[in-house]
């Protein structure tokens, strides 16, 4: 099977590139090197084109004769949409529609990665996918437009199309050195270095940590069987930790670390755990790597950079 993997030279769509690779499909990446590295992707035996989702007529190309597209690229970041509203839109929003109408012309199945962010200010917790969303954020309004769409799509136009709603996906291959850098590499690299880690609140903010090989385990699952869904599904476990766990835990591999507490950042939502039982229901053979493992495989492969 041929499968597209937009954003693939990223930290998930490389990952996710080598295990379909290693599971036999033929593999395209679309990316534009904005934040995804080509060296990701050495030795790997994929066709690559620099681009965006934003010029269709590139994602058409690529999509052409692909089973499945897995849609990651995105402009990642909160503050990263707090600074610059309308990029954000023009990908994650427009990008998106280019993917589904490239889909609908190639009769492909579609996987799109949305975000948890979509809950904003629903303080309901643990979130279940009947909750309503209430975006708070630039970012997070344009994947809630991204899965409007691909409802639509799916339902008008009757394009095959499963939304994962992502939860902090974290693990090896995902950079720390850039001013958008996800907590668990940017603290882990810190800590690393000695230098200070500094916590936006009190640290007492929750979050669903997902290890990124559980997460690749699922996408390729659904890519295999072009598992589909009426509504959006959270990829996350249930295994919520507070900033000040992810601290302890730190503490307990690397030593005592330098922590400053700072103000609280905009956009920042307080309590982000998932019920996964929608999730378990579709992917009911999941295996999930335990936190300690996981974390522990993390910290070994920023060291090997370092």
């Amino acid at each position: 099977m041929k499968v597209l993997v937009t954003g693939g030279a990223g930290f998930i769509g490389s990952n996710l590139a080598r295990e379909l690779v290693r599971g036999g499909h033929t593999v395209s990446v679309l990316d534009d090197l904005s934040t995804g590295l080509k060296s990701n992707l050495d030795g790997l035996p994929v066709e690559f084109v620099r681009g965006t989702v934003t010029d269709l007529d590139v994602v058409q190309e690529c999509a052409r004769g692909a089973s499945a597209i897995v849609h990651l690229a995105a402009r990642g970041s909160v503050p990263r949409s707090l600074q610059n509203p309308l990029a954000t839109h023009n990908v994650n929003a427009t990008g998106t529609v280019n993917v589904l109408e490239a889909a609908r012309v190639n009769d492909s199945h579609v996987v799109f990665s949305s975000s948890s962010s979509v809950y904003g200010e629903n303080m309901t917790s643990p979130k279940s996918e009947v909750i309503p969303i209430a975006p708070v954020s630039p970012y997070a309004a344009s994947k809630a437009a991204g899965e409007v769409y691909a409802a639509a799509y799916a339902r008008s136009l009757e394009v095959r199309v499963l939304v994962f709603r992502f939860f902090n996906v974290f693990g090896p291959g995902q950079r720390p050195d850039h001013d958008y850098a996800a907590v668990v590499p940017k603290w882990v690299s810190q800590a690393l270095q000695d230098d200070t880690l500094v916590v936006n609140g009190d640290g007492s903010i929750i979050r669903d940590f997902t290890f990124v090989d559980d997460v690749i385990e699922v996408i390729i699952d659904a890519v295999n069987r072009q598992v589909t869904s009426p509504g959006p599904v959270n990829l996350a476990f249930g295994r919520a930790l507070s900033l000040n766990d992810l601290i302890m835990a730190l503490e307990a591999r690397l030593g005592t670390l330098n922590v400053r507490y700072g103000d609280v950042r905009p956009g920042d939502i307080p309590i982000s755990e998932n019920d996964p039982a929608v999730l378990f229901s579709l992917f009911p053979r999941t295996q999930i790597t335990n936190f300690g493992e996981a974390l522990d495989t993390t910290i070994q492969w920023l060291q090997s950079r370092l």
